[in-house]
């Protein structure tokens, strides 16, 4: 008898380790699966949520474009006014044609880059405006100039080259971006940021 109690003894604590092992493993295997389920809910969401706009809309710069004080810029027109825009080391190589100014705004042209007439001309003291949307075949790229690259503008019998030195983000109502300068200056502009609430600015000096 003694030893059928024993064998009963041992039967029963065999199965009491065993389900506490059991046990065990189960809440281990649950926490792998909980973790599992997390990092695919978290993958989910970042598939579906939608990226932020870093390249401005077709519409936007013509929405909310810099206000144009023809008061402040200067009266420039003639043979020097910007035909050409070209930019090596950021692959934009576009016409350009003039940009009246209409209702306080300079008007964007859909298939080339603008000049602002009234803003100032390649080879004088002044600061000359090309501007254009941010599409790929326009300005989509100025967002890859750099400090130091080399711009060429065209007119119609000369070309100049000029070097950038800086490159800024303003709101719309900044206006002095487009201002007359005492210097000869470019100045390059296009959408950027969320939902293509500022202007990406490029501003160059000629080189000799």
């Amino acid at each position: 008898m003694p030893k059928k109690k024993t064998k009963v003894s041992s039967s029963k604590k065999f199965l009491t380790n065993f389900k506490k092992k059991l046990k065990k493993h189960q809440e281990i295997i649950n926490k792998i699966v909980g973790l599992f389920l997390v990092i695919m809910a978290l993958a989910l969401l970042t598939f579906r949520l939608p990226s932020l706009k870093l390249t401005p809309s077709q519409t936007n710069l013509e929405k909310n474009p810099i206000v144009i004080n023809s008061k402040l810029l200067e009266s420039k027109s003639g043979d020097r006014i910007p035909v050409k825009v070209l930019i090596p080391n950021s692959d934009i190589d576009l016409p350009v044609t003039p940009s009246k100014i209409v209702n306080g705004y300079w008007e964007l042209s859909e298939t080339t880059a603008s000049y602002g007439l009234g803003s100032g001309t390649p080879g004088t003291a002044s600061n000359t405006v090309v501007f254009a949307h941010a599409r790929e075949e326009l300005f989509y790229n100025l967002k890859n100039v750099k400090v130091g690259d080399i711009v060429y503008v065209f007119t119609k019998d000369k070309w100049y080259r000029y070097k950038v030195n800086k490159i800024t983000q303003v709101y719309p109502n900044q206006v002095e971006v487009i201002q007359p300068t005492k210097k000869e200056t470019l100045t390059l502009y296009t959408c950027t940021g969320y939902n293509d609430e500022k202007r990406l600015i490029v501003t160059a000096v000629p080189v000799n």
